[in-house]
C-alpha cells in the first residue's frame, strides 16, 4: 500500500493503516515530496498566527495540546505534524517527488507503479492525499502581460512587509484573500488596498453549524459524484464572521469592487473605462487539486474530474482519493483517511 502525500489527510489515512496492522516496509510507505513534516502548512506566510487560523483540527490519535497562539502557524503545525509521524512511527518517506502512478506489467501485473525520478513501488493500492497546495491558480486578464508592476499568488506570499507605499489589488472571495487584505491594509500597503471578487462575498453570521457542514459537504460531494473538479468545503461555506474581519468591515476596508475586465500597464480596468492604478495584483484565487500524477490510469471524467464514491475513485477501486472535494478540509481528512482504510482493507481482504 502506498500512502502519496503526508500533510493532515496522508497522515490520517497513515493512522488508520498502522491501527489495521500493517507494519513498516512491507504493509505500506507514505511518500511526501516536502523536504520536512508539516504538510502545506509550512509553507503558510509567517505571519499567519495559530489564533487567526480557520478550520485547523487535531489529527486522528493525539491532540495539539495548548500552543502559543501567538507564533506562526507553520511553525507550531509543523512540529506537530513532525511530532505524530515520530508518536505514531509512521513510515514517510521524504523528499520523493511521485511523477506518475500506472498499470504494472510484467511481473508487476495486476499492480499500481508508483514512480519518483529514481524509485518505483509496486502497489496493491493507493491512498492519493497529494492537496491542492502545488496547484495555484491563476486565471487570465486580457492586458495580464503588460502588467508593469508586481504579480504574485497567495502561494507566493511571505507577509506584509514587502508592500510599504504600494497600492495593491487583491483578487479573490475566500478567507486567504480577507485574511492578506487586512493585513497588508494595516500594516504594509498605507497607499491603498482594492478588494475584487467575482461575486459578492457572502459572510456568516455566527458559528458554523452541524447542519451548515453537512450541506457544504454535500454540495462539493455531488460535484465529484458527477465527475465534475470540486470546489473546496471552505469555499462553499461563506465568510466567517471573526473579529478581525468585522473590524475591517465596519471601517470600509472590505468594501468590495466587482471584478474588472482588463489588466493595463499601470492597474486594472472595469468595463465601463474606470481604471484604478495598481503597483502589486495579489491573486488569492485559490488552488487545483495536485493529480496529474494520476492521467496514466485515465480516472478523469469528461467533466474535467475524477468521479468518486467515497473516496473510492469510480474508475478504479484500487485508487481512494482523500482531501479532495468532499474531504479538503482538515476534519473531513481525518474522516476520509478512516473511510478509506477501511474500504481498502475489505478490498484487500486484509
Amino acid at each position: 500500500m502506498v500512502v502519496i502525500g503526508a500533510g493532515q489527510a496522508g497522515l490520517s489515512a497513515a493512522y488508520f493503516l498502522r491501527r489495521a496492522g500493517l507494519a513498516n516496509g512491507s504493509g505500506f510507505v507514505v511518500l511526501d515530496h516536502a523536504k520536512n513534516a508539516g504538510g502545506a502548512w509550512q509553507y503558510r506566510w509567517p505571519s499567519l498566527r495559530l489564533d487567526r487560523v480557520h478550520g485547523l483540527h487535531e489529527l486522528p490519535g493525539m491532540a495539539l495540546g495548548s500552543p502559543d497562539g501567538s507564533r506562526p502557524a507553520s511553525d507550531v503545525v509543523s512540529e506537530y505534524f513532525d511530532r505524530y509521524e515520530r508518536t505514531f512511527d509512521l513510515p514517510v518517506l521524504r523528499p520523493v517527488d511521485v511523477r506518475s502512478v500506472r498499470e504494472g506489467e510484467g511481473a508487476e501485473a495486476g499492480r499500481l507503479v508508483v514512480e519518483s525520478a529514481t524509485e518505483s513501488w509496486a502497489a496493491r493500492a493507493i491512498i492519493n492525499a497529494t492537496g491542492s497546495w502545488d496547484r495555484p491558480f491563476w486565471p487570465y486578464y486580457p492586458g495580464q502581460e503588460t502588467f508593469a508592476g508586481r504579480q504574485l499568488h497567495t502561494a507566493d506570499y511571505t507577509g506584509p512587509g514587502g508592500f510599504a507605499g504600494q497600492r495593491v489589488v487583491v483578487v479573490g472571495g475566500g478567507t486567504s484573500a480577507v485574511q492578506l487584505l487586512i493585513e497588508i491594509a494595516e500594516q504594509g500597503a498605507p497607499a491603498g488596498t482594492t478588494w475584487v471578487t467575482r461575486r459578492p462575498p457572502v459572510f456568516h453570521e455566527g458559528p458554523f453549524t452541524h447542519e451548515d457542514g453537512r450541506a457544504a459537504v454535500a454540495r462539493v460531494e455531488r460535484a465529484v459524484r458527477a465527475g465534475r473538479p470540486p470546489e473546496s468545503v471552505v469555499s462553499v461555506t461563506g465568510l466567517p464572521l471573526t473579529e478581525d474581519i468585522v473590524r475591517a468591515r465596519d471601517s470600509g476596508l472590505l468594501d468590495r469592487k466587482p471584478m474588472f475586465e482588463r489588466i493595463a500597464p499601470h492597474g486594472v480596468v472595469w468595463a465601463d473605462g474606470t481604471e484604478q492604478h495598481a503597483d502589486v495584483i495579489l491573486w488569492a484565487t485559490g488552488f487545483r487539486a495536485a493529480v496529474d500524477h494520476l492521467a496514466p490510469l485515465r480516472l478523469r471524467e469528461n467533466g474535467g474530474g475524477i468521479r468518486l464514491d467515497g473516496t473510492r475513485a469510480v474508475a478504479d477501486p484500487r485508487v481512494h482519493l482523500v482531501g479532495y472535494g468532499p474531504s479538503a478540509s482538515t476534519i473531513g481528512a481525518n474522516r476520509a483517511g478512516r473511510v478509506a482504510v477501511r474500504e481498502l482493507k475489505r478490498l484487500l481482504h486484509l
